[in-house]
């Protein structure tokens, strides 16, 4: 509740005013329900969905099922959009209908104070599949993408705590090339204790997952396919590696069984 406000006001000073806002309450206990009741009175472009706790993902495949705009944009409670973001990305959809995917540059405010990102988290468009494979390089709350596509992908997967957005980059930039506006959109604030980022440790283990299920898929080009395992290699050795010195083996296995099927299956094609 305490950053919700903030993300809400930034949609609405927004510098167009054709947008519809879906608030996804995700099981809120601390007066937020409340809250959006009152802020939906307010303006008829506002609908509140009610959900018992089912996560991020739950959240916002509910609100893109609903939502009527052939258009998408998601925004997390803890970031916030600058003026200016729906408009730029509407411009270039415009002038360029190729792109089903837009994003942009974000501004990072980690407790409170601006910091500059790390080379690895440089934004750009074009094809981003290699890229995408490394790390998780488009953020939700910059995202701007077609309805149709999001649904023909099935959303964000249900199953996946963490890194629910780099299993859908991955879908769509194996076959798409994705927009960039170069200039920042969103601000995003970091450092808070209940970041996911911060409660889930290893998150190459989900992203193993989602490779893996991209290279059994079958829908990868020669090149593609090839790169995706030579990540899917180095993430995994890395992980069991440190799963060993930890003495951690509650998911060991499961990663073994991804490098092994996918190492005989390279074998067979390659």
């Amino acid at each position: 509740m305490a950053t919700l406000p903030r993300a809400v006001r930034s949609v609405f000073e927004q510098s167009i005013a054709c947008w519809e806002l879906l608030v996804v309450d995700d099981g809120s206990t601390d007066g937020t329900a409340q809250w959006l009741s009152e802020l939906a009175q307010t303006d008829s472009r506002v609908h509140i969905l009610s959900q018992e706790q089912s996560g991020v993902s739950c959240a916002r495949n509910r609100a893109a099922e609903k939502a009527h705009a052939p258009w998408l944009a998601f925004l997390d409670s803890d970031d916030e959009w600058l003026p200016h973001k729906l408009h730029k990305q509407l411009e270039l959809a415009q002038a360029h209908p190729e792109f089903p995917l837009i994003h942009g540059e974000e501004i990072w405010i980690r407790n409170g104070v601006r910091v500059n990102a790390m080379k690895k988290h440089q934004k750009t468009g074009g094809d981003l599949f290699a890229q995408s494979l490394k790390l998780c390089c488009i953020s939700p709350s910059t995202s701007l993408m077609k309805k149709d596509l999001f649904q023909s992908l099935g959303g964000f997967r249900e199953d996946f705590v963490v890194c629910e957005d780099y299993d859908l980059w991955l879908k769509i930039t194996a076959h798409h090339t994705v927009g960039f506006v170069p200039e920042s959109l969103v601000k995003k604030y970091g450092g808070h204790e209940d970041q996911l980022s911060r409660r889930y440790k290893a998150m190459d283990y989900w992203r193993i997952l989602s490779i893996h299920d991209r290279l059994q898929s079958q829908d990868l080009c020669e090149e593609q396919q090839k790169i995706g395992q030579n990540e899917l290699e180095t993430k995994a050795n890395i992980l069991l590696k440190g799963y060993r010195r930890h003495h951690n083996l509650e998911n060991y296995q499961t990663i073994f069984d991804c490098l092994f099927a996918n190492k005989k299956s390279r074998n067979e094609i390659f």
